[in-house]
């Protein structure tokens, strides 16, 4: 039996020590804002607290199917386990423990920092230093920066913020509920009908849809048929940039109106 417990123990370390290794590879899609880099450290954190508990499980179930499986119909059942004795008390208070862990940090903590009015992660923030409406419909998102007076509505018609700005999307819906995601950005908001949400994002670096698809407004919520294909390019721009293409847009309109 302690031959048994020092292999299943062996093979249950180095599941572990595979999965925590993951971790450090590059296997999350862009990080855009700061927004992402938290959001990307708490599912680490969230990862490094479970992975031996989820390496445990399958080390006693794969070591237990190798070394004892049996050919065929078996005679009788089994021995019954009831669960007692030290293993089964410090499985539930090591798994208890981690769960209450996870309650409180990053569960209650992190909860408050969102909720706060300047909170790190967005949604508590109730200004921006740049605002953007968000309408969606079906199936197609439109785009109203009110203190340029530019709209973007056009279906794949990329729209642009400044990098190291903080952006505030305030989103709504004018038929049914849609969602409002940003993959780069790790942020997502229902729009629903008659009703206002917002998020605030900070983003760190340039983006363009056209070399990076995390980059993109994309609805992450099932609307209808052609649900997949509702999403609008995005692009992340210097200041520079980003008030030329405002120019732009508004001699444009200005353009249309005089005809």
């Amino acid at each position: 039996m302690k031959k048994h417990l020092i292999a299943a123990a062996l093979f249950w370390a180095a599941l572990t020590a595979v999965g925590e290794l993951l971790l450090f590879a590059d296997l999350f899609p862009t990080v855009g804002s700061h927004e992402a880099e938290d959001f990307d450290e708490i599912f680490r954190i969230l990862i490094g607290m479970g992975m031996p508990v989820f390496a445990f499980v399958l080390a006693v179930l794969g070591y237990s199917i190798f070394q004892f499986r049996r050919k065929g119909e078996p005679d009788e059942a089994g021995p019954m386990h009831r669960g007692r004795g030290a293993v089964p008390i410090a499985w539930l208070a090591i798994t208890g423990t981690l769960a209450v862990g996870v309650m409180i940090f990053p569960g209650l903590t992190g909860l408050a920092k969102l909720q706060s009015d300047s909170g790190a992660y967005g949604w508590g923030a109730t200004e921006g230093d740049l605002e953007i409406d968000v309408a969606a419909s079906a199936f197609i998102f439109g785009f109203t920066y009110p203190e340029q007076n530019v709209s973007v509505l056009r279906p794949g018609e990329p729209i642009l913020i400044p990098v190291d700005t903080r952006v505030k999307f305030n989103i709504t819906s004018v038929d049914r509920l849609h969602s409002f995601w940003v993959p780069a950005f790790r942020l997502k908001i229902d729009a629903i009908p008659g009703r206002t949400t917002f998020i605030t994002v900070e983003p760190t670096q340039l983006g363009d849809y056209e070399t990076d698809d995390a980059y993109r407004v994309q609805c992450a919520e099932l609307c209808g048929l052609d649900h997949a294909t509702m999403f609008s390019p995005l692009k992340v721009v210097t200041q520079e940039e980003f008030e030329a293409w405002i120019a732009e847009q508004q001699a444009a309109s200005v353009a249309v109106a005089g005809r």
